[in-house]
């Protein structure tokens, strides 16, 4: 291994004083997961669970089925076999807006943010699937509907407020750098108040001083709404130092499930992930 792998594993750039937090029952369990594309495999034969209130890591190199895994969590893909189990009930035939309704939400590995549009009106989209006013009522912005949209705009100001982008909450997200548009991209997504919370590379692209920003929102999120958290994320010290467990998926298959300390010191998750032997 080089030396410079070496001090990613073992020396993380920021520690987040983070003890082992304590975690609830399976909320979620994915059983014999198989996906393929044509004569692709994608995924063959995952298993593992999430627990209530726990933070999961899923590593592994690239092309190594994360994304893939995440969408199959969300309703993007449907598994050609394999079972997936939420909060006690095998769910079949889920699609994305199925999933956001029974309280799974999603960031991605590339921002999806309505550009031409200010931080409080993306974070607004985000409230959607709470809103039960009919078209014409919105339209009108009357009676309950008015009522209603400030109750979501209320909602929308504290996501704002935790989140620490007051000052940016009317300027549109396309003149935002890179770190505050994903800080806008998880608003969006805690405003559906979601109980499990997917990122996909949440840290990408950033740098270190945002990365810390980005770990200290995500473990608040974890701590204080009480939201299970499915991370995907290439950064080791970031994975080691935040996660509760971690799942370390190569070629679609997974070689590793375990504590962040045992998949440190795992020799097949160190060679797969790092490309190198361990001498």
């Amino acid at each position: 291994m080089t030396e410079e792998a070496q001090m990613q594993m073992n020396e993380p750039e920021a520690h987040f004083g983070v003890g082992r937090r304590k975690t609830g029952p399976v909320i979620l369990d994915l059983k014999n997961i198989s996906l393929s594309f044509g004569g692709v495999k994608a995924l063959t034969d995952i298993s593992f669970d999430v627990r209530q209130h726990e933070i999961r890591a899923i590593i592994g190199p690239n092309g190594a089925g994360k994304s893939s895994m995440l969408n199959v969590i969300n309703g993007v893909y449907r598994p050609q076999q394999g079972q997936i189990v939420y909060r006690g009930e095998v769910r079949k035939n889920m699609d994305c807006h199925a999933a956001a309704k029974s309280g799974i939400a999603r960031t991605f590995q590339n921002i999806a943010l309505f550009k031409g549009m200010t931080v409080l009106d993306n974070i607004m989209t985000g409230r959607n699937l709470k809103m039960k006013s009919n078209f014409l009522m919105q339209a009108l912005y009357w009676g309950p509907a008015r009522r209603e949209e400030i109750a979501h705009r209320i909602k929308a100001e504290e996501i704002i407020d935790f989140l620490e982008i007051q000052a940016i909450r009317k300027t549109p997200v396309g003149r935002l750098p890179y770190g505050l548009q994903k800080r806008v991209e998880l608003g969006r997504a805690l405003a559906a108040e979601p109980e499990i919370l997917l990122l996909d590379e949440p840290m990408a692209g950033m740098n270190v001083e945002e990365k810390q920003d980005m770990c200290r929102f995500i473990l608040d999120v974890n701590d204080q709404f009480g939201t299970t958290i499915v991370l995907i994320e290439h950064d080791m010290g970031v994975v080691m130092d935040i996660s509760d467990r971690v799942v370390v998926l190569d070629y679609g298959k997974k070689i590793g499930d375990a504590t962040p300390d045992e998949v440190r010191n795992n020799r097949d998750v160190i060679n797969a992930y790092l490309g190198v032997e361990c001498q």
